[in-house]
């Protein structure tokens, strides 16, 4: 007697695998299509590839907050037409100016919606109460400072001081409030700058006293940051 011949299941189709590759293929499309090139932020991509490359110099550098951290904040933060515009060279090369400075946290760099931020902290370069520079710790730290800002790297860029310190209410017998001694810390900063070689003619200047906190006066460390004198290489939407 003849044995029966067992049937062969057929395997599951995989036609399914060419639908869903067109489908990929199309997504992937369409997103390439969505992105635009002229929003990316230079600045930012810079911070972000020299952070995520361990550069040995990014001591004291943080990425800014998101642009919609502090939206409504401050008239400063609105964001111009093109953010960052050919900042990223200038960002690199500012932290291989200032690696020193970086190390001991007497500098740190950041960018935002204005433009690349070089901040000074105030305790490193000013006395207690006084916005008397002190020059014999801070002259090369000055110095590479006005050379950079005098650099070709920056074209015609205008650039602004701001002064800022914490909530703590001045010495009445030299300074009438703290709007006062923020504005002369800046000024004082502008003609070290100027005496070096910087072109004073590109700056503009401004005291915030102690409205524009970084971080709570609440704490010893919080006053401490918000003590500071921020130059600032101004974006185009904020000349």
């Amino acid at each position: 007697m003849a044995k029966k011949q067992k049937k062969t299941l057929a395997g599951p189709s995989k036609a399914w695998l060419e639908t869903y590759g067109d489908m990929i293929t199309l997504m992937l499309c369409f997103f390439v299509m969505l992105f635009n090139p002229t929003e990316v932020d230079k600045v930012q991509v810079a911070a972000i590839s020299v952070a995520l490359n361990g550069d040995p110099n990014v001591g004291g550098i943080s990425l800014a907050d998101g642009t919609m951290s502090d939206l409504g904040n401050n008239i400063n933060s609105l964001p111009s037409m093109e953010k960052g515009s050919n900042l990223g060279p200038a960002f690199k090369k500012a932290i291989s100016l200032f690696s020193p400075d970086l190390k001991s946290n007497k500098v740190s760099i950041t960018s935002d919606q204005r433009g690349l931020v070089i901040t000074l902290a105030s305790d490193s370069f000013f006395r207690t109460g006084s916005a008397e520079l002190d020059i014999e710790e801070t002259r090369e730290t000055l110095l590479r400072l006005s050379q950079f800002l005098s650099s070709s790297d920056l074209g015609n860029r205008q650039f602004r001081i701001e002064g800022h310190t914490d909530s703590t209410p001045v010495d009445p017998d030299m300074w009438p409030s703290n709007w006062e001694l923020s504005s002369m810390r800046a000024i004082n900063v502008l003609h070290y700058l100027s005496d070096f070689g910087a072109d004073e003619a590109r700056f503009s200047i401004v005291g915030y006293s102690n409205t524009m906190p970084k971080y709570s006066n609440d704490t010893a460390e919080g006053r401490a940051y918000n003590r500071r004198v921020d130059i600032i290489i101004l974006d185009e939407g904020h000349f």
